[in-house]
């Protein structure tokens, strides 16, 4: 039997997630456990209500960045970091900092969004700690005597002169002249014996992100728009997801990720979103093809495993190819992702299996045929680099002639980091491995077959 005390102890230190899904007389208990004081207090307690990447890291850092997704509540998180920074124990005690600069890309941004926001200083303050808006001269003043000063990064030089010991830096990935604004700001950063900053945005790929993200002084948290779901419309959510998920914007505006194109490479997400179509019809071939792996236990490479179809009829310059799943699997025995690959011939109705036999040589096939004699089978071996097979691939692909039926975010990602000197990402490429294969047999052999001149006999 659990104890009283035990029990709030857990339920604060484990937050409001645990308490969500705890049964309904655990809840009860903890709240009937609390007094008077503690029951007006917790909904300021924003250390019980926090998502993990709402909540400062641990350790020595001078920035801190929280990347996220529309939504994903960074503005939350930076309003109750300058919290966290200017309060005491009590309303009137000093807090670490008393110097605070709140930057946004317009003053009208910084007041409507950081300070007078739903998820801004203000309405993240109770009331005995609630700071003085000051409109005339664009500061905020708690009663323990702090004051927060508000600037747009449009005018970077209104940074020149003002000291600070924290600071609040809000949509930095947008802001037209952040590499200035950034500069002066950090000059002003140099009161107290530590001053930190913390960075909310939504990630883009510009120099002034990945040069702060790439400092051995700066702490990331990171999340997607969906972890902050239960305070979004469920509408919004569908809405978006339906027109974004797998695409380009879709992954920076809504997962939070910071997509950086590789110097080079083949593919590009920009191209790769020109590629997406919502229908496959009219197919007259179906394959699926497999780059297994060297082992088949928990640490091996993947094993890939794509799905594409194609229409081959007419012209071959008028063929194309439909990448229709991605059924890559990891860490599996040999029997495993044969088995997977069958699998997925049966789903999509396809003609053949295509496999690498480099690594496995006649066990491949061996493997397969113990599962299913009579499939069609061909085996693939490779005479040349990774980067030069699929150098004609990416080539179809910059010709319109490859789509992909939806998104297929793990394949795009290693596509995006194959170019002609290589592969630029960790481990091997071995869903793009196999991607190749299937659009090799499906376009660029029949084609070659085709091209070949024909031999009169007599």
């Amino acid at each position: 039997m659990t104890s009283r005390s035990t029990l709030t102890e857990h339920a604060l230190t484990s937050g409001a997630a645990w308490l969500a899904c705890a049964e309904q007389t655990i809840q009860e208990t903890f709240l009937n456990e609390l007094g008077d004081e503690s029951l007006l207090a917790l909904p300021w307690l924003f250390e019980f209500w926090a998502l993990p990447h709402q909540l400062p890291p641990t350790g020595d850092w001078r920035t801190w960045v929280i990347m996220g997704g529309r939504g994903a509540g960074k503005t939350r998180a930076g309003a109750e970091w300058i919290r966290s920074e200017v309060e005491g124990a009590r309303p009137l005690d000093p807090g670490r900092s008393r110097r605070v600069a709140l930057v946004g890309e317009t003053i009208d941004q910084v007041r409507e969004v950081m300070v007078f926001g739903e998820s801004g200083i203000l309405a993240c303050s109770p009331p005995d700690r609630r700071p003085e808006w000051q409109a005339s001269r664009k500061r905020l003043v708690w009663p323990n005597g702090a004051i927060a000063q508000i600037f747009s990064a449009h005018d970077p030089e209104s940074l020149r002169g003002p000291q600070f010991d924290a600071a609040w830096v809000d949509e930095l990935a947008k802001w037209k002249r952040a590499e200035e604004a950034w500069d002066m700001l950090q000059f002003g950063l140099r009161l107290g014996e530590m001053p930190r900053q913390c960075v909310t945005t939504t990630p883009r790929n510009v120099p002034i992100l990945k040069g702060i993200l790439g400092n051995k002084s700066t702490v990331v948290t990171q999340a997607p728009t969906e972890v902050n779901r239960a305070y979004l419309a469920a509408s919004f959510l569908e809405e978006v997801r339906a027109r974004y998920a797998g695409t380009r914007l879709g992954r920076q505006e809504l997962d939070g990720v910071l997509l950086e194109d590789t110097q080079g490479a083949m593919w590009t997400l920009g191209t790769l979103d020109q590629a997406r179509v919502n229908e496959a019809d009219n197919l007259t071939r179906i394959v699926v093809a497999v780059d297994p792996p060297v082992t088949g236990h928990k640490g091996s490479d993947e094993c890939g495993i794509l799905v594409v179809g194609a229409r081959t009829v007419g012209e071959p310059k008028d063929w194309y190819a439909v990448v229709l799943e991605d059924a890559t699997i990891s860490g599996a025995a040999p029997s495993v992702w044969a088995q997977a690959a069958l699998d997925a011939m049966e789903r999509h109705g396809a003609d053949c299996l295509v496999a690498e036999v480099n690594q496995g040589g006649d066990l491949v096939e061996s493997v397969i045929r113990q599962l299913d004699p009579m499939v069609s089978y061909k085996a693939v071996r490779a005479s040349k680099g990774k980067a030069a097979r699929a150098e004609p691939v990416a080539a179809l692909y910059a010709q319109g002639r490859v789509h992909h039926l939806g998104a297929f975010t793990a394949l795009e990602d290693q596509m995006c980091r194959m170019t002609q000197q290589g592969y630029e990402g960790k481990g091997s490429p071995d869903r793009v491995d196999a991607l190749v294969w299937a659009i090799t047999n499906l376009l660029i052999t029949p084609n070659k077959m085709a091209q070949r001149p024909r031999v009169r006999t007599l």
